[in-house]
């Protein structure tokens, strides 16, 4: 294939747009190469700027559950556009919106709509402070909340230390507010707790996580958590921006059967335009402003285009419950044809499935937290990345994310892309 105008488009950029991109995993520094311009996408397909047709596993990161270009959501948006993009007062929308997903979503009362994953997960863990006055909180090595400083911290040299910046302009004293614990090892969770304790207000995590690689919550793990944190009037917080009506309508909530203090949203429940949500019960969300004394606020909070998009993308997926099992059906398919050509190969490989979430670590080991991901062959992935491309297969350009899948793919292209690694294995080996 052809990318002469991506790179020219890159090399552009990169004189006005720090790095060319305005978020540092489009730049493919992991796989290294130019990145791919978009110029269009429809159903499961991307368009680049060369003219390449490309089969989409990213899905804008999760969001695209029905394809790129969901003819209800564009239409939803065209007409709610034709009224005005932006008011900064109440619209109506918000509220229709905001009462489908508590309908939808289990153990949460009210909901308050922000522009982002990051601003989601900000404020939930401020809510969180402030609803037990106490400034802890407890994240896990490999997940990813956003940007906030709170969540820029890398691991300190033990299960009891205090963690450190992982970002210049991320002070010592935030610092020492995070704590980092080993996802699916309780115990790591439990000498936190004891070493700091009645000072812990939150834990945070990804249910089933999705940034490095995909990567599932073994049972004793996730319900000791919450036996937890209910014991020690720790709040549970579920950063579902990617699972939350991905896995079910409910969210991984509902798919794992655990009940969190408060849940965070993105991405889906915006139908692709930018926004995100946290939501609780009552009792907790009366502390959130205005009613409460914790503050938190937004002009574009609410916006009617992402509301009408998102009303349209949950509305969907409410009244046609069947997508997530056509959804898992097809990455169970997708899974088998990975493993037969891999094996078939002789390459070492895990792949991680949850639902309509996947991944492919080249490693013989079984892959469960953030540092038996990082065992994977870095220079195998690229190999990978690079032939799949090639071949018309467009992958997360990095080994530590998730695949997502849309059920705009069918499976001839789920068949065109297990014949794609076919083609790309003499490469691996």
């Amino acid at each position: 294939m052809q990318y002469k105008r991506s790179s020219a488009l890159f090399a552009e950029a990169k004189k006005y747009i720090p790095g060319g991109v305005n978020s540092p995993v489009r730049a493919f520094k992991a796989v290294g190469g130019d990145p791919i311009f978009v110029s269009h996408a429809k159903g499961a397909y991307l368009f680049d700027e060369d003219g390449n047709r490309l089969i989409d596993y990213i899905a804008s990161w999760g969001p695209l559950i029905l394809g790129h270009a969901y003819e209800p959501v564009i239409e939803a948006v065209t007409e709610k556009a034709k009224k005005g993009t932006s008011f900064g007062m109440p619209t109506a929308i918000e509220t229709e919106l905001a009462k489908l997903a508590v309908s939808m979503v289990p153990n949460i009362d009210k909901i308050r709509f922000v522009n982002s994953g990051t601003e989601a997960c900000m404020s939930a863990i401020r809510l969180a402070r402030g609803f037990t006055a106490k400034d802890k909180i407890i994240k896990f090595a490999g997940c990813y909340h956003g940007h906030a400083d709170a969540f820029l911290i890398q691991a300190g040299s033990g299960a009891v230390t205090f963690g450190s910046p992982n970002s210049p302009g991320v002070t010592q004293g935030t610092a020492k507010d995070t704590l980092l614990a080993d996802y699916n090892d309780l115990g790591s969770v439990e000498k936190l707790v004891e070493a700091n304790k009645g000072e812990i207000a939150a834990v945070i995590i990804e249910p089933v996580a999705g940034n490095m690689g995909c990567i599932i919550p073994e049972k004793e793990f996730i319900e000791g958590l919450r036996k937890l944190c209910t014991a020690e009037g720790i709040l549970l917080v579920f950063d579902e921006v990617m699972t939350g009506f991905r896995l079910s309508r409910g969210g991984a909530q509902e798919t794992l059967g655990i009940d969190a203090d408060i849940v965070t949203f993105g991405k889906v429940i915006g139908g692709g335009l930018p926004v995100g949500a946290f939501a609780a019960r009552s009792e907790i969300m009366a502390y959130l402003a205005p009613e409460g004394p914790v503050y938190q606020a937004g002009t574009l909070s609410g916006n009617p285009l992402a509301m009408s998009a998102g009303y349209a993308m949950l509305h969907s997926l409410n009244s046609k419950p069947e997508i997530f099992e056509s959804l898992a059906e097809k990455t169970h398919y997708l899974h088998q044809g990975f493993d037969r050509v891999l094996t078939a190969a002789g390459i070492p490989y895990q792949v991680n499935r949850f639902g309509s979430m996947i991944s492919v670590h080249f490693t013989a080991e079984p892959v469960k937290d953030f540092k038996s991901a990082a065992k994977g062959n870095n220079d195998t992935f690229k190999r990978y990345f690079h032939g799949m491309l090639e071949q018309g297969i467009y992958l997360p350009p990095s080994a530590f994310e998730s695949y997502f899948l849309n059920d705009a793919l069918s499976y001839q292209d789920l068949d065109e892309t297990i014949a794609a690694l076919e083609k790309v294995c003499p490469l691996l080996t």
